[in-house]
């Protein structure tokens, strides 16, 4: 993929614009682009779809031959340096189209998912928001949250960072900025997410203090519960992505 040119009057329009900026600013750049008849096919990158679908709306975008998408290939990286021509290659790409997008539009946008070696994965705007603030917003924030533990840390304690925490909080290092806007357009449902993370962090805590059961004790006890539910979502998680990779070598 080449960095391509800048639009001049006169220049066709292209088949498919793809709008790639901070959540918050799709409505906007959307409808200026489709008043400068920039392309026939319009969609977004951005990882948020349910404010700023109601946004493009309210905007007076054209929903017939626009489809927002959310690819689901980031990394702690960012910038013209941070991509890739493999970045999609067996990647989810959330599709989710308003009941007044044409199956034109729909068809053509899902090829260019295919064409970049996604799958195109079809879902409602609220449901792309709530799966989105679980796999990836808050965790995002989760990851930060531990990162943060470290921002002041000392030599002997940094001298002792294993490979379990980089992992843990690779994901920490995103663009801070981009990530506000994320978190804010996507508020309530990464905020649903978010407490029952601290209902079990603070089960955990409460075990560990003698106060939420006897840890040591087999199965029952609410850390233990915790630990073996980690491993059966952490079991799923793999075998999710390993039968992603087995599809891709068939």
């Amino acid at each position: 993929m080449g960095a391509g040119l800048p639009h001049r009057p006169g220049d066709p329009a292209a088949d498919v614009v793809v709008v790639a900026t901070p959540p918050s600013a799709v409505p906007r750049v959307l409808r200026d682009a489709q008043a400068r008849g920039l392309g026939a096919v319009y969609t977004d990158v951005a990882s948020t779809k349910g404010r700023l679908l109601a946004e493009a709306e309210a905007a007076g975008c054209d929903l017939a031959t626009y489809v927002p998408g959310h690819p689901l290939a980031g990394g702690e990286s960012s910038g013209p340096a941070a991509a890739r021509g493999s970045l999609f290659a067996g990647r989810s790409w959330a599709l989710c189209p308003h009941p007044a997008t044409s199956p034109k539009t729909l068809a053509a946008v899902a090829e260019l998912v295919r064409l970049c070696g996604a799958e195109a994965v079809l879902l409602p705007a609220t449901a792309h928001d709530r799966v989105a603030a679980a796999v990836s917003h808050a965790p995002h924030l989760v990851s930060s949250a531990l990162a943060a533990r470290f921002a002041d840390a000392d030599e002997t304690t940094l001298s002792l960072v294993g490979q379990g925490l980089r992992d843990v909080t690779r994901i920490a290092g995103g663009a801070s900025g981009l990530w506000r806007d994320i978190l804010e357009q996507n508020a309530d449902a990464v905020a649903t997410v978010l407490e029952q993370l601290v209902e079990d962090l603070a089960m955990a805590a409460a075990a560990l203090r003698g106060r939420g059961g006897a840890a040591g004790d087999p199965p029952t006890d609410p850390l233990t519960d915790l630990l073996v539910r980690g491993n059966r979502g952490r079991e799923l998680i793999v075998r999710a992505r390993d039968a992603k990779v087995e599809s891709l070598a068939a």
